[in-house]
């Protein structure tokens, strides 16, 4: 099992089964097995600083909530939660428990309301760091809805030509 969970890591599932000539559902077992011996052995130890964010795992938005540890010199997944909901994000807090959240200095999200308002309710006391992405991408839309009128101002003194 951990020899097909290895490969799963490096390829795609389908590519695995295909390489090693086995079934997708063995090299899921292969993965499942892998990944609950790990939950069950790790060790958490103090987490001071989290980030959360959301993938998309298929078309017709359908989300994933992921929270890592993204403390000095420790990168990791700590969790994965179904859906993009305040229910999902709320399940990283009751999975890791009040001991270990409760310490929490630092997260970093983007600016999705639900997650501002678990972060608020659940880590109210941690700093909380947008990502830069999402506040240019949101001042940019503000500069570009409130004004249309100044558009050529501004982009004049910015030294750009229209």
């Amino acid at each position: 099992m951990l020899f097909l969970a290895r490969w799963a890591r490096r390829l795609s599932w389908k590519e695995t089964a295909a390489a090693f000539r086995t079934s997708g559902d063995r090299v899921f077992d292969a993965v499942e097995h892998v990944v609950t011996w790990g939950l069950e052995h790790r060790t958490l130890g103090q987490i001071d600083a989290i980030g959360v964010d959301e993938i998309q795992y298929s078309k017709g938005h359908k989300y994933l909530t992921l929270v890592y540890q993204i403390d000095l010199g420790v990168t990791r997944l700590l969790w994965i939660g179904k859906e993009r909901t305040i229910e999902s994000f709320e399940g990283f807090f009751t999975t890791m428990g009040g001991e270990i959240t409760s310490k929490i200095v630092f997260i970093c999200s983007d600016m999705w309301e639900p997650y501002l308002k678990v972060i608020r309710e659940k880590c109210s006391e941690a700093l909380h760091i947008l990502g830069r992405f999402h506040i240019v991408a949101k001042m940019n839309k503000a500069l570009e809805k409130s004004a249309p009128e100044n558009r050529a101002a501004w982009r004049a003194k910015a030294g750009h030509r229209s």
